[in-house]
């Protein structure tokens, strides 16, 4: 074997043991994914009472599809604001009631896959349950979509108070007929929430918190959520009754995007 040969085969060993390496690294990186603090966790370890109904890892929301980012059905929040809302189902439990979650945190890249479908004026296969009275043109006008969210922030949650004992909520079946959100509870998608007048992610004015219109045990109803979750630090959003916030947030300027799994927890949990 000659010098020059030598040196060329240690040349190609050498630069082969570097891709080797790289490759090693790139796919640790893509196994492990970005990561939650530590900080967050998922809501079944501090109450597993809590019902969780997590509609964007179903095709039963207004894209009408499993959304981005959603690995597993289950609920993630700072731990701060899990301990929070643990001591408002305490207080709802004694009065016969159980909280339920619809979403928790919300990655990035679900945020993005709402912002796509906004875009897309062609699909609007949801319409009639989710907005019949909005034209899609006007979504992000109007406020119902934004290209960030303070779920991704950790502290958010969507949810509502069920009556016990909880009866279950039959799965939504695609293609199914739609019934529009702020029909009478009867008539529209059969949920074992109380009745808030309307449904989950109704894109309506009827959804406000304390829209004039919704009187009686619908207005009671929503006005017990509000100040049992007010009364612990959460704040609500106005235009829509199931939407609150734990103040203050430790993240209140950082949007994350790792995926809703166990996988991103500390210790996988």
């Amino acid at each position: 074997m000659t010098r020059l040969t030598r040196a060329v085969r240690g040349l190609v060993t050498a630069l082969a043991a570097v891709l080797a390496v790289t490759a090693g690294s790139a796919t640790a990186r893509a196994e492990t994914g970005p990561r939650a603090p530590k900080d967050f966790v998922a809501l079944r370890t501090v109450d597993p009472t809590i019902l969780q109904e997590m509609r964007y890892f179903t095709p039963h929301n207004f894209v009408g599809e499993r959304i981005d980012g959603y690995d597993q059905p289950i609920c993630i929040l700072t731990r701060q604001a899990a301990e929070a809302l643990h001591k408002a189902q305490l207080k709802l439990l004694r009065r016969g009631y159980t909280l339920k979650v619809y979403d928790c945190y919300r990655p990035q890249r679900a945020v993005n896959h709402f912002v796509r479908w906004a875009e897309d004026l062609d699909d609007q296969a949801m319409k009639g349950e989710f907005y019949p009275n909005v034209d899609k043109t006007r979504l992000f006008e109007d406020g119902y979509i934004a290209e960030k969210s303070g779920h991704s922030r950790g502290s958010t949650m969507d949810l509502t108070i069920v009556r016990l004992p909880a009866r279950p909520t039959r799965p939504y079946h695609p293609g199914e007929p739609l019934v529009p959100c702020y029909a009478p509870k009867d008539e529209r998608f059969p949920d074992n929430s109380v009745d808030m007048g309307t449904g989950f992610d109704c894109f309506d004015t009827l959804a406000h918190t304390l829209d004039p219109r919704v009187q009686g045990v619908q207005r009671a109803n929503r006005l017990l959520l509000k100040s049992t979750l007010e009364g612990l630090g959460f704040v609500n959003l106005a235009e829509e009754w199931w939407h609150y916030t734990y103040k203050p947030e430790p993240y209140p300027d950082t949007y994350f995007d790792f995926p809703v799994s166990r996988k991103s927890l500390a210790g996988g949990r």
